[in-house]
């Protein structure tokens, strides 16, 4: 007996594959490596940019550094308070009561507002690492000018991006909501795709900071 095709794995982070799956759509590998898919991301003012930080001859500076075990420290804080402020938030408690006609712009709202704050609390982080890897010598001094570089000139793309995370839930919260009309289970489940989605990115949005400290513990 012939069985039906399953689709394919949807490879990558966990945060691509928690959206692929909610959208309910199939995520074809990318065609191009990433610097050719990077080098059309950079107008030709920013890939001088990062020419010449990739090419300069930086110089540690002479203050001290905060210590890597102290900015690890509060790069854990913030990432904990950012994770507890989603799994804590009322409105996506699953045992939360339901309103008789769920409206989906409460949760709107409080996607927004957890997206810039991890937005502020990250991009203070990466600029204090950056800090203290210009600070700890030459070689982390020029990896702190090539990350300054790109986050520059990535981060309006990043932003475009990760403003369609709300969108895509709303249209996941509009199938559950039409599909479970009879019983209020669909929003639980819609509950817990939104706090999932959402830790999902903060991950995400750490690779940077991430790789920033792991620099910086090897300086």
């Amino acid at each position: 007996m012939a069985q039906a095709a399953l689709p394919p794995a949807v490879r990558g982070p966990t945060f691509i594959r928690l959206l692929a799956r909610l959208a309910e759509a199939d995520v074809a590998a990318p065609g191009q490596p990433l610097p050719d898919r990077l080098g059309q991301w950079l107008d030709w003012k920013q890939a001088l940019s990062l020419a010449d930080a990739l090419d300069g001859k930086a110089t540690a500076a002479e203050s001290a550094a905060p210590a890597a075990d102290e900015l690890g420290a509060e790069c854990a804080r913030v990432r904990e308070a950012l994770a507890t402020a989603i799994k804590d938030d009322p409105l996506l408690d699953p045992g939360a009561p339901a309103d008789s006609e769920p409206d989906y712009a409460a949760f709107r709202q409080a996607c927004l507002a957890r997206q810039r704050a991890m937005q502020a609390h990250l991009g203070r982080l990466r600029g204090k690492l950056r800090d203290a890897l210009a600070q700890a010598s030459p070689a982390m001094a020029r990896l702190a000018g090539v990350d300054a570089v790109l986050e520059a000139a990535l981060t309006p793309r990043e932003h475009l991006l990760l403003a369609k995370v709300p969108e895509l839930l709303g249209r996941r919260f509009e199938r559950l909501r039409v599909a479970g009309h009879a019983s209020s289970a669909w929003l639980d489940g819609f509950r817990r795709d939104m706090q999932s989605v959402l830790l999902a990115e903060l991950d995400l949005r750490f690779q940077p900071v991430d790789a920033l400290l792991a620099a910086l513990h090897t300086s």
